[in-house]
């Protein structure tokens, strides 16, 4: 079977689609025929051999997928029923084997590039949101890189828990993008600190979610209300790991808070079922829909790396690899 392997951690010029054999399933897998693969930033970190998880090449790809179950194992479901799942990384081939609890029922009115655009941000922005962030109905809550999976994806599970949402954009064209997505407010980066200040009547936002880092970060915090909570995500600004002044924290009583949602959701058997089960309310009522920037054939995977290397994204990358 075809499969999207990183051949040498050279960024997306080190990506070949290359013959592999296909998976066998144990006692507690499900064999997927997959239909679509999302492309995701820590795709493009694994293909540099940055990223936190350091598989020694050739590996393959893809976090988030879809598709149509082949065999169930004793996970519950049934073959050809429509899954999506999320897995660290290898669901970029034609069939993938993993574990039940990596494999979630997708809804009906969802199609196949929705459900690979689900897992990881929407998984991802209900842990930030929750979990972390203790959101509660009527918070504002402040999205960076609003444009982008991440970030589209909080804008609307933050709406899915009755919050107001501002996004934060670098351009007009991503504005048009956040407030297709749900944003009650967009705000341009530059300058996004006064703009903020204004839209709560210098009250500031109760939540902050930073998948970007670099120099918006102090901003950020300063644009928070008493008892305000600034969720670290990532650091896509490639600007470097900012630094907080914790005498600022005690001063405004204010928290800043890591979101490492695949070290604490993968270890967990049932968690991410938990968060699936969150989710599906607002997936059936059509407040979670995935925006899809860009759907690309397998054989332009690497094109896909890079546009979001070029930070052409917005909204979530799909790959189409069956059906």
């Amino acid at each position: 079977m075809r499969a999207v392997q990183v051949v040498t951690t050279s960024g997306p010029d080190g990506v070949e689609i290359r013959e592999v054999a296909e998976p066998t399933p144990g006692p507690d897998d499900v064999l997927v025929e997959v239909h679509a693969v999302g492309v995701a930033f820590p795709d493009l970190l694994l293909s540099k051999g940055l990223y936190q998880l350091r598989p020694e090449p050739p590996f393959t790809l893809g976090a988030d997928f879809s598709g149509l179950v082949v065999s169930a194992g004793s996970s519950g479901l049934a073959p050809g029923q429509r899954v999506a799942g999320v897995v660290p990384h290898g669901a970029a081939a034609e069939r993938i084997c993993v574990p039940g609890s990596f494999v979630l029922p997708l809804p009906g009115r969802l199609s196949f590039e929705e459900g690979a655009a689900l897992p990881m941000n929407y998984l991802t922005a209900q842990f930030a949101l929750k979990e972390r962030g203790g959101i509660r109905p009527g918070e504002t809550v402040l999205v960076h890189g609003a444009a982008g999976g991440v970030g589209t994806a909080t804008i609307q599970v933050a709406k899915g828990y009755g919050a107001r949402t501002i996004a934060v954009v670098s351009t007009e064209q991503k504005a048009l993008v956040a407030r297709a997505a749900g944003a009650d407010e967009t705000v341009l980066l530059e300058g996004f600190r006064d703009a903020v200040v204004a839209l709560t009547g210098g009250t500031g936002v109760d939540l902050v979610m930073d998948p970007v880092g670099g120099e918006a970060f102090t901003d950020s915090l300063r644009v928070l209300a008493p008892q305000g909570r600034l969720l670290v995500v990532g650091f896509a600004a490639g600007q470097g790991i900012p630094e907080v002044k914790v005498n600022r924290l005690l001063l405004t009583n204010v928290d800043v808070r890591g979101v490492g949602w695949g070290a604490y959701a993968m270890v967990r058997p049932g968690y991410l079922h938990q968060q699936w089960a969150e989710l599906l309310p607002m997936i059936e009522s059509g407040v979670v829909k995935p925006p899809i920037g860009a759907t690309y054939p397998l054989e332009e995977f690497t094109r896909a790396l890079a546009d979001l290397d070029g930070r052409r994204a917005v909204g979530k990358l799909v790959v189409r690899v069956s059906g």
